[in-house]
């Protein structure tokens, strides 16, 4: 099992690359803050306030209970600004981390695609308390991500 990232994509098994980013609070947010006590789903998104975006985050709201119970951290990621993602939670009630990653640094970190080569793609990483990245789903369609994440998780 590797543990290197392989040309800037990261893959099933490799360690998960650490970050620091500003919730939706304005609050600095790493990775390393949750390791050793918490899974991760870790989900990049297009853009706040869209159809299959709210979609998503609506989905991984009803079910964040469910996945704390499986003991892990839900964190969503756009390049969306700290004020659109503190907007975006208050609206639709919102109880996990919305990350800012203006500049797609973290995004190209991960080696996130773009959907249809224009917009910034929908993948979801569930990353072990190890920080081992254990899954990766990716898919245009928002709602597969939840039930996916959760089944992983409890397979943990």
């Amino acid at each position: 099992m590797s543990t290197e990232i392989t040309k800037g994509k990261v893959q099933v098994g490799d360690k998960a690359p650490d970050f620091t980013l500003p919730s939706a609070t304005g609050e600095q947010v790493s990775l390393s803050s949750f390791l050793d006590k918490k899974h991760v789903v870790l989900y990049f998104y297009p853009r706040d306030n869209t159809g299959g975006c709210t979609a998503e985050a609506c989905s991984f709201r009803d079910s964040y209970e469910v996945f704390k119970e499986a003991g892990a951290e839900v964190i969503g990621v756009s390049s969306d600004s700290v004020a659109s993602h503190d907007g975006f939670a208050k609206q639709y009630h919102l109880p996990f981390i919305l990350l800012s990653d203006q500049d797609g640094a973290l995004r190209k970190r991960y080696g996130v695609p773009k959907m249809l080569g224009l917009l910034p793609g929908r993948v979801t990483y569930v990353i072990d308390k190890e920080g081992i990245v254990r899954h990766i789903f990716s898919s245009g369609s928002p709602l597969p991500h939840i039930k996916e994440a959760l089944d992983i998780l409890q397979s943990l």
